[in-house]
């Protein structure tokens, strides 16, 4: 850890809201590459996912939470569990809300955790292209009703609007402090993480609504290739609950799973800047969604957090 001079700042800001509103599409514009996986379904971010962004004179540590919502199973619960947590130790609590949606039950259950709270909170107002301005000053002031927010930016995390502006406000915001990271360094998380999110992220988006979130995927192996060292060999399992899912992920005479391993090295390629050679299983463990030891098996980890 390095220190830097009394006028460098540093902290840690909390990005919260209901499941998909844009949290991870915002953290990784901001990062400048993936590090959190995207999705149009929701409760796609299940651990903390944590981004770093250094400038010339602040380090900001965003902390990518699972979006709020009711729990139906442990691992569900475990969710939630991680998104409160984040709340208590951060300098700044980023509340992100969809621009096209009204107030609901999500945003009114996040505002209850936020009670009383001394931690600057920020109303981020995202997706604000996707709807008329008149409309946005109607979102805004229905908010501004609810909560004393600290400031209020609406941006575009998809086309870049007001990203810089939200920036400068929160380096205003940021308390002196120490460069927690490496100023190259991006991410908290290993590889083997990100390279399974990458993976399960593919799984989602080609199976549609086929699959929903009962899967996870394993990281079995990484090596240097034997016979070629510019070649890094990923061996990975994903696990699904149901054998017809499994029948789904593989696809007819495996197409399906060919297209996963297609797509996710490209982007594992990008992060390890090397030629992969992927290989990929699928495997039924029923219920593991609800199973304590499986969730921990799989990186859900409670005592982490």
């Amino acid at each position: 850890m390095q220190e830097k001079n009394n006028s460098f700042k540093s902290g840690f800001i909390s990005i919260i809201g209901r499941p998909n509103v844009g949290k991870s599409t915002f953290l990784n514009r901001v990062i400048g590459q993936k590090i959190a996986i995207m999705s149009d379904k929701p409760q796609t971010t299940r651990n903390k996912i944590q981004g770093v962004l250094t400038r010339e004179a602040s380090q900001m540590v965003f902390i990518d939470t699972p979006g709020i919502h009711k729990p139906k199973h442990k691992l569900g619960e475990f969710m939630i569990k991680v998104s409160k947590n984040t709340l208590r130790e951060v300098d700044i609590i980023m509340f992100m809300v969809n621009a096209e949606q009204g107030i609901g039950k999500g945003d009114e259950f996040i505002l209850e955790l936020l009670e009383g709270t001394k931690t600057p909170v920020f109303l981020v107002v995202n997706k604000i292209d996707q709807i008329h301005p008149d409309e946005l000053v109607q979102t805004i002031e229905t908010y501004k009703g609810k909560f004393p927010f600290a400031e209020i930016v609406p941006i575009s995390a998809l086309q870049g609007n007001n990203i810089d502006q939200l920036l400068q406000t929160i380096d205003e915001y940021l308390p002196e402090g120490p460069q927690y990271y490496p100023a190259d360094q991006v991410t908290d998380h290993p590889e083997r993480f990100i390279i399974s999110e990458m993976i399960r992220e593919k799984v989602l988006h080609l199976t549609r609504e086929e699959i929903p979130h009962s899967i996870a995927v394993v990281i079995d192996k990484i090596k240097r290739d034997d016979e070629n060292d510019n070649m890094i060999r990923v061996q990975a399992t994903i696990m699904v609950e149901r054998d017809s899912q499994k029948g789904i992920v593989i696809g007819k005479r495996g197409a399906l799973l060919k297209e996963v391993g297609t797509e996710a090295r490209k982007d594992i390629e990008m992060l390890l800047g090397s030629k992969v050679f992927l290989e990929l299983w699928v495997k039924v463990q029923k219920d593991w969604r609800n199973k304590s030891a499986h969730l921990r098996d799989f990186g859900y980890r409670e005592d982490e957090y």
